[in-house]
């Protein structure tokens, strides 16, 4: 029953979905889209200040030790990732709308998750701790070369990509995770007390974020855009991806020697792809006529890694 559970939809993505069919049927527009505007950016800056206020330094100086690990999964989301991003640019080149495209590049750029890939490591009974270290060094590097893998990766497979938002992404993600480690000290007891609203901020801010692309993308006419066949062949790409991930991340891991939790970590943390990070910075990043189909392939991908995830983490404590 508890893998059953796994199966279903993630909660948060039906939340989502609903959001979008919110944003297509009621779109806001003029003067109130500028004000959910503005909270969304609010929302994103307080959300990498906290981000940056939990990440210990510590932490950072520990993985150092494990760089072997670190390395794999760091150059598995940030090499081995793009550059499947960039070839499946090239092949599906025509086939798929051009925002489709852009979603797709997007997504092998991002960071790891860190809530999932160490639940799941933890589930398969992997190493746990590297995992922290992992998703920790993951998504602080990812706040930089995001932004900029994806101007590179795109520039060259659908032409000139402007770098324009890179100075926002400075303005809204590294200042406010800056500012978060720098205050740690005493912000540090205030999260203590307050951790389940601290922790909601995750998918507030995501729910602001896809309502706001998503209600600018369906007044710049969206889904008269994208049929529901290419939808269809979206999702069987993410599916291929996704699976060609998996396969990569734990055969990579035999090759380099790592111990099988080691492995493990490396499964999880090099599969997964970050919504968390994914959905505020596409807000950023992307004019508003086209930041919600470029979500869409991220949204896909992160319930079928839950999916999967579900069923190899099993399997692997199954067989340990």
């Amino acid at each position: 029953m508890p893998l059953l559970r796994r199966l279903i939809p993630d909660r948060f993505i039906l939340i989502l979905i609903a959001t979008v069919a919110v944003a297509t049927l009621l779109p806001v527009r003029g003067q109130a889209l500028d004000v959910i505007g503005w909270i969304s950016n609010a929302a994103i800056f307080l959300l990498f200040f906290l981000h940056g206020a939990r990440l210990s330094r510590d932490a950072v100086i520990d993985g150092l030790t494990r760089w072997r690990l670190l390395l794999a999964v760091l150059g598995f989301g940030y090499l081995l990732f793009p550059l499947a991003g960039l070839g499946l640019s090239h092949a599906l080149g025509g086939w798929i709308a051009p925002e489709l495209l852009l979603g797709i590049i997007f997504l092998t750029v991002l960071p790891t998750t860190v809530q999932s890939s160490i639940a799941y490591a933890s589930i398969a009974r992997g190493n746990i701790a590297a995992s922290v270290i992992a998703a920790a060094a993951s998504n602080l590097l990812g706040v930089v070369l995001t932004p900029l893998l994806f101007a590179a990766v795109a520039s060259s497979a659908v032409g000139a990509v402007s770098f324009g938002g890179v100075g926002r992404i400075a303005l809204l993600l590294l200042l406010p995770f800056a500012l978060g480690q720098i205050l740690r000290g005493p912000v540090q007891p205030i999260l203590h007390r307050h951790a389940r609203l601290a922790g909601m901020m995750d998918k507030l801010t995501i729910m602001i974020a896809v309502f706001v692309a998503f209600s600018d993308a369906a007044a710049e006419g969206l889904w008269s855009r994208i049929s529901s066949a290419e939808l269809g062949w979206l999702a069987l790409i993410v599916l291929i991806l996704i699976l060609a991930s998996f396969a990569a991340a734990w055969t990579i891991g035999g090759a380099l020697g790592l111990s099988r939790e080691d492995r493990i970590t490396l499964l999880f943390s090099g599969a997964h792809k970050s919504l968390a990070t994914g959905a505020p910075m596409a807000r950023i990043l992307f004019p508003a006529a086209i930041a919600g189909a470029v979500i869409l392939p991220l949204m896909l991908y992160h319930q079928m890694q839950l999916m999967l995830s579900a069923l190899i983490s099993a399997r692997l404590a199954k067989r340990d």
